[in-house]
């Protein structure tokens, strides 16, 4: 043990010795570390490779910020979207062994596969699910806010999900596409997306620290906390996110030691000491423009960046003069950035446990100036400006947002009415609870405090640890509820992706268990205007109502003696109990009235 602990030790060592020997980095340590200060990040890893060696590997700040212990260069950190080149080099991989063809249609390995319509069934390819092409908008709170283990499940609400444009008509980043290349490599494997993962990746890379789930995560040594930068100052830890089904698109944790291993390979053409893991025309094509993301210049403020294209899982742009490839990574507490200069044979991997940081950006621009040796930018003071105007820019939204409140108003119901379950079949469920005298939007791992802004609709604020900070607004989001023809509460609409119109959730009113014996007094013939309505139950759970010439609709129970039909919004009925406690009628409530039947003797 104390031999293998000094060979750990030995390895940190001499990566920090390479670093001090390449005289291109000198220096670097300090700007590293003024970009955790001015980041206010709990901590990152960086490593920098060349050719087939790392030539600097070392870790800042903390992986538990509470208990201040270190990151190095073997902490695992949450790499989140860097992992869609390893799904989609699985398919290179897959092309290899002629098991698919880029040109063919994923529904042929998904035959269930179904899109939004006819247009994208027929002329999706796989390619346009690697690049980008599918005309597909994000629709990322469907997974995110809706999880689930079964990646067959997420798939199926393909069908519901609207698209905004045309297949290659437009670049349109979607998470949803790298789910389906992990599906299709399961389908054409037999074995899971993680496996594939471990055995064409992990393995012979020696990546032996690189993990593809959250629960492996939890239970590995020397792993990194997430954080989040609250109030501008405060650091605050937050939860794992499982990313469960969704993994092809963002779970891959891993070291910068480990992904030293990864860029090597890329940076050989798929090769990594000698054998050939990856197909070379695979790396050729994934480094290649197969989708034009912007036609003019990416940012003003850097006229030397010219292009912004992108591969398979990897975005191209031009970097002061040199070709650059690279995919970042943001889950919940993670930040995360690999970079390649092919034609320079240099790739950087930053990983960062600061949840939306800029920091990967900036430390890997900082280190590209050193190791290009170009002129150099002062990345951090630009940090500082552009924080600045952003800062001003929000106080403006939420000003904005405030102004636009109308005051005096309240919601055209009591609160209780507002609960039930809210469904779409491209999303999910989620269930609206009444709690002493609040509402709450109740997802599977978040939980969100409505508060009342006008007539309504509500503001939605996150519960944390049963803290809800009203502060921290993005002054934009509402939860806008509509009413049916009878007046009830029937759906709420709320925008999740901001190029598509607001997505609707259908409301199905809060059921109650009802014994069935309080069921069996409803059983009956009741008489309406000469027809006969019919009350009678099934295996004593379940109550039902038929009329001549009409299906037969179940009714679930709302409250005392009260029932909504199951597949029909807006109809009710409520039964009138005498002084008795007998039932003697019914009142059958729909939108053109209300009309009282009365019990046969």
């Amino acid at each position: 043990m104390k031999k293998l602990f000094f060979f750990l030790v030995a390895i940190g060592y001499s990566a920090m010795a390479l670093a001090q020997q390449d005289k291109r980095l000198k220096g670097i340590d300090v700007e590293l570390n003024k970009i955790l200060e001015s980041t206010k990040a709990a901590g990152f890893a960086v490593a920098v490779v060349e050719g087939d060696k790392i030539i600097y590997a070392k870790g800042f700040g903390y992986r538990d910020y509470e208990n201040k212990v270190s990151v190095d260069a073997n902490t695992l950190f949450a790499i989140g979207s860097s992992s869609k080149a390893f799904t989609s080099a699985i398919l290179g991989q897959l092309r290899k062994e002629d098991k698919l063809s880029f040109d063919d249609s994923p529904r042929k390995y998904i035959p269930e596969l179904k899109f939004f319509n006819d247009n994208m069934n027929n002329n999706i390819i796989i390619k346009d699910l690697m690049c980008h092409r599918t005309g597909m908008s994000r629709h990322d709170f469907s997974w995110y806010f809706f999880p689930t283990t079964s990646k067959d499940t997420l798939v199926q609400r393909l069908a519901h999900q609207e698209p905004f444009a045309g297949v290659r008509e437009k670049w349109l980043y979607n998470n949803f596409m790298f789910l389906t290349q992990g599906v299709i490599a399961e389908r054409i494997t037999g074995k899971s997306w993680e496996d594939n993962i471990k055995e064409r990746f992990f393995q012979p890379l020696g990546m032996t620290r690189s993990n593809a789930s959250i629960g492996e995560m939890k239970t590995a040594t020397n792993a990194a906390f997430g954080y989040e930068l609250k109030k501008e100052t405060v650091i605050s830890k937050m939860e794992y996110y499982d990313i469960s089904g969704m993994s092809p698109a963002g779970s891959i944790n891993s070291s910068v030691n480990d992904m030293s291993n990864w860029m090597i390979t890329w940076l050989n053409k798929g090769k990594f000491k000698g054998q050939q893991l990856i197909p070379e025309n695979y790396i050729e094509e994934a480094m290649s423009s197969q989708m034009v993301i912007g036609g003019a210049l990416f940012d003003k403020e850097n006229p030397d960046i010219h292009f912004a294209n992108y591969g398979y899982g990897w975005f191209l742009k031009s970097y002061k003069g040199h070709y650059r490839v690279n995919h970042g990574g943001n889950i919940d507490g993670f930040s995360a950035d690999v970079t390649l200069f092919p034609s320079d044979n240099i790739g950087i991997v930053v990983l960062v446990n600061q949840n939306g940081s800029a920091a990967p950006g900036l430390v890997r621009n900082t280190i590209s100036d050193y190791i290009l040796k170009v002129n150099k930018t002062d990345f951090v003071k630009m940090y500082n400006e552009d924080m600045a105007k952003a800062k001003k820019a929000e106080s403006e939204v939420k000003k904005k947002a405030a102004a636009e409140k109308i005051v005096n108003t309240k919601p055209s119901h009591i609160l209780q009415e507002y609960t039930g379950k809210y469904s779409n079949p491209g999303y999910g469920e989620f269930s609206i609870t009444n709690v002493n005298d609040s509402l709450f939007a109740n997802f599977k791992l978040k939980k969100l405090y409505l508060r009342h802004a006008h007539y309504d609709i509500f503001e939605p604020f996150e519960v944390n640890n049963k803290v809800i900070d009203t502060t921290e607004s993005d002054g934009n989001t509402r939860f806008n509820f509509a009413t049916n023809d009878m007046g009830d509460i029937a759906s709420l609409k709320v925008k999740l992706d901001e190029l598509l119109e607001p997505i609707e959730f259908k409301r199905r009113p809060n059921t109650i268990k009802v014994s069935k014996e309080v069921l069996a007094q409803y059983v009956g013939e009741y008489e309406l205007a000469g027809m006969t309505v019919k009350v009678y139950t099934k295996d004593d759970t379940k109550l039902f109502l038929f009329v001549a010439g009409q299906p037969e609709y179940e009714l679930l129970a709302t409250d005392t003696h009260q029932f909504s039909f199951k597949t029909i919004e807006g109809f009710k009925v409520k039964f009138e109990e005498e002084a008795d406690k007998t039932i003697k009628s019914v009142i059958l409530i729909q939108p053109n009235g209300k009309f009282t039947a009365k019990r046969k003797l």
